[in-house]
Parts: structure tokens; C-alpha cells; sequence
């Protein structure tokens, strides 16, 4: 947990504001994963703050949420090219690859459980997109 607040602010996700009487605020939880290695040991845990999108409406707190997808098909055929031409592939990971899309709405979002801040009347104010968020997932592939 310690680790994602720690990326969440080096990446200047939010800025702290006072609570506000008529502000839409969503909340914000914690999803926890445990992921393994290959050979089936364990690789370490893993928490992800995850907004609860799920409360947004459309036309209000998002418009569009539409981004491409590519299909197995067109990856299976990308790679049968690489293979056949002798081409070098790539491949890219990106961490915590939501924060990098800019957020165009205005979010307010509570302080996530076991966040330790100085005043308990104030709100997240987001400036980066966050899992769970509807438009996430569009963000990150517009600025990609």
C-alpha cells in the first residue's frame, strides 16, 4: 500500500482541497492481488487504490468512454510477420499506466482507507485518472 501511495503522488495524482457541500465525490478502495512466478512460488503482494467509478454518470462526470482494442487475431498476425521478416519485437510494460493520462473532468474522490493526512475534512481533487474510473482506459490509450 505504501508503495502505490507512493507512485500516486511522485505522479502528482491529486491535490488535496476542503470538503465541498455540493461536489459529486466518489469513493476509493483497495484491491489486493498476489502474484506468483512462473514455477508457481510466491512473487509478491500487491495493492492497487482503485476509485469506484461505478457511481459516475454519463453526461455529468463523463461523456465518451470508447477506446480500441486490438484483436487476437491482428496480434497473432503481427507476430507471424515479425517471425517471418526477421523482425525485432518489443515489448513494454507500463507501471501504474493510468496515471500518465491527463483527467479532463473534475473528480473529487475521498482520502483512500489508511491514508494518513493532517485533516480529515478534506477530498482528493483528481488530476490523473485512476483505475476504476470510466475513462481511464481512453485517457491512457489517447496519450499512449
Amino acid at each position: 500500500m505504501n508503495e502505490e501511495l507512493a507512485a500516486l503522488e511522485e505522479n502528482d495524482t491529486w491535490d488535496m482541497v476542503d470538503r465541498l457541500t455540493n461536489a459529486t465525490i466518489t469513493g476509493s478502495r483497495w484491491v489486493y492481488s498476489v502474484k506468483m512466478k512462473a514455477d508457481g512460488s510466491l512473487d509478491r503482494y500487491k495493492a492497487r487504490l482503485v476509485a469506484q467509478g461505478y457511481k459516475q454518470e454519463y453526461g455529468i462526470d463523463y461523456a465518451e468512454t470508447f477506446d480500441p482494442v486490438a484483436k487476437m487475431m491482428t496480434v497473432r498476425i503481427l507476430l507471424a510477420l515479425a517471425l517471418i521478416r526477421s523482425w525485432k519485437l518489443h515489448q513494454l510494460d507500463v507501471k501504474n499506466a493510468f496515471l500518465h493520462g491527463d483527467l479532463q473532468e473534475v473528480i473529487y474522490m475521498n482520502l483512500p482507507p489508511g491514508y494518513k493526512h493532517s485533516s480529515p475534512n478534506q477530498l482528493c481533487c483528481l488530476k490523473k485518472y485512476l483505475y476504476g474510473l470510466k475513462k481511464a482506459s481512453r485517457s491512457w490509450f489517447e496519450k499512449f
